[in-house]
């Protein structure tokens, strides 16, 4: 495991010699988020970016929104000599991964989309305008409880403590300059060209995802042909830290497909 630097941003290169996976973490997260999967990535080579502005990645003056965060991503996969990828995302890091695969699709082999987000409505996009305001003037640790207390199910919340404990951990280790910069980009993101995306795709949905329910995923599966979808029990936004298992299984077995 080594970290690669490009410009601002660290990413995490597990070293592996097998083809190139890229997991692109969503709002208040960072590469950690997907720690839970890496033993199921085995003979891949994994990299896991911190965004500008997120985890140990300096914010710093570049290219704006989300389409920005989607350049930078693509650059420092490049950088690594990488050519062609299956790229994997949890929440605003599938909307990421949806451009990715809209506008360069040559490059993008598959893709494997955790609490899948479209465009955010209008309503989404006041309330993150105002998280974004709230982050700058107060900092993280009211949005870190919120947060953490909605977006994790009750049932993982009970059983498995932990889970929330390590959700309001990686939200209160964000910069909050940082997060109000993905507040905003996220704020006024559009829609990918769902039309143009043709690489194999899974769509992974928490049944009690308040973040990205259900029926924001099958309307992603409704845009992406041949998308495929599967739906975790009990199980709310942050699957790869209440479900590890089944969500190393499954981006597991969807790369294997893809592969053959």
């Amino acid at each position: 495991m080594a970290d690669l630097c490009f410009g601002s941003m660290v990413t995490e290169d597990s070293g592996g010699h097998g083809p190139a996976v890229v997991l692109i973490h969503g709002l208040g997260g960072d590469s950690n988020t997907f720690e839970p999967l890496m033993g199921a990535l085995d003979g891949y080579r994994v990299l896991r970016p911190d965004l500008p502005g997120a985890g140990r990645s300096a914010l710093r003056p570049g290219r704006p929104g989300l389409k920005g965060l989607a350049a930078a991503v693509c650059d420092a996969v490049r950088a690594a000599g990488i050519g062609r990828a299956h790229f994997a995302g949890h929440s605003m890091g599938t909307l990421i991964c949806q451009h990715l695969a809209a506008d360069l699709p040559d490059a993008v082999l598959s893709l494997t989309l955790f609490g899948p987000i479209l465009e955010p409505a209008p309503a989404a996009r006041q309330a993150l305008g105002e998280r974004a305001e709230t982050a700058r003037r107060e900092g993280m640790a009211g949005i870190a409880d919120s947060v953490s207390g909605a977006s994790v199910a009750e049932e993982s919340s009970r059983t498995n403590p932990v889970a929330q404990a390590f959700v309001r951990e990686s939200l209160m280790r964000q910069n909050p300059a940082g997060y109000a910069a993905h507040c905003r980009a996220l704020a006024v993101a559009a829609a990918a060209d769902h039309g143009s995306i043709r690489c194999p795709t899974l769509l992974i949905a928490g049944e009690k995802d308040p973040v990205a329910p259900v029926a924001m995923a099958e309307a992603l599966k409704n845009r992406i042909s041949g998308a495929e979808m599967e739906i975790l029990p009990g199980i709310g936004h942050w699957m790869t830290i209440e479900a590890p298992g089944r969500s190393a299984e499954s981006i597991r077995a969807h790369l294997d497909r893809a592969a053959a």
